[in-house]
Formats: structure tokens, sequence, C-alpha cells
């Protein structure tokens, strides 16, 4: 297990699901850096330094919504999966969307875990719970 902190980039245009997450960040103690980007296109430009962002350094995980304008999740995983420098980014999905399809295809593109908005029960607490354990658990790219 490594000591060194990581920072979680969150890739969502909901702002309910923004604040809901900050609180139970503030709830469970979790100091971790935290990065918003609004879509997929933002979050690309946080991971690569681009348009005047500063650059998110490894390690980092991603807690990616699929449902966002300009980019959406999905796009935004095959472009992450594209990049020989961000192919090997840890991911999970947390979306609305339980559509069969959704979650294959975020699988195929290597997604550590697929979490339904709706199954935490409108707090993210659990899955900020999971997400908290296994970064300390897991040994990162």
């Amino acid at each position: 297990m490594t000591d060194k902190t990581v920072t979680f980039l969150l890739v969502e245009d909901d702002d309910v699901d923004v604040k809901a997450i900050e609180r139970s960040l503030r709830e469970l103690r979790i100091k971790n850096p935290l990065v918003i980007a609004r879509d997929g296109r933002e979050a690309l430009e946080h991971l690569r330094g681009e348009n005047n962002r500063e650059k998110i350094v490894s390690p980092f995980l991603i807690l990616l919504d699929l449902n966002m304008p300009r980019m959406n999740g999905l796009e935004f995983l095959a472009e992450l999966r594209s990049d020989p420098e961000l192919s090997t980014s840890v991911v999970f999905v947390m979306t609305t969307s339980k559509d069969d399809r959704d979650r294959l295809s975020a699988y195929e593109k290597h997604v550590a875990g697929y979490i339904v908005k709706s199954n935490v029960a409108n707090s993210f607490t659990d899955a900020m719970k999971f997400i908290d354990h296994y970064w300390r658990v897991v040994e990162f790219p």
C-alpha cells in the first residue's frame, strides 16, 4: 500500500450530486484532494494539464458520471483508454443509469466499479466509504 494521498477527480455536472459527495467526504473525514470537472472534456484538461488547468498528478482516482453534456462518460472512457499516459487510470462510474448496455460498455472499458446512484439511497456515504477503503488497500499503477 502506498502512503501517497490519492486525488479524487469527480466528473459530474449535477450540482446536487457534487454537494452530496462533498458532504459525504466531510462526514467521513476523508481529506483527499477533490478536483471537480463538469464533463469529460474538462476532466481530460485536468488530467493532461491543458487550457491553463493544473495537471492532476498520480495517484488519482476518477469518479465518473455517464450522462453529461459535451463529452459524456462513455466517450470520456474511450478517450482515456486510448491515451497511453492515462490508459491505466482507476475509474468508478457513479451514475443514475441502470441500463445494461451502459454497464457493459463501462466494464468493457475496464472500470473498477459501477455504482448506481439510486442504490445509495440519496446518500453517497456508503459509496464514499467503499472508495476510501479501496484507495487505501489497492496498489495504484
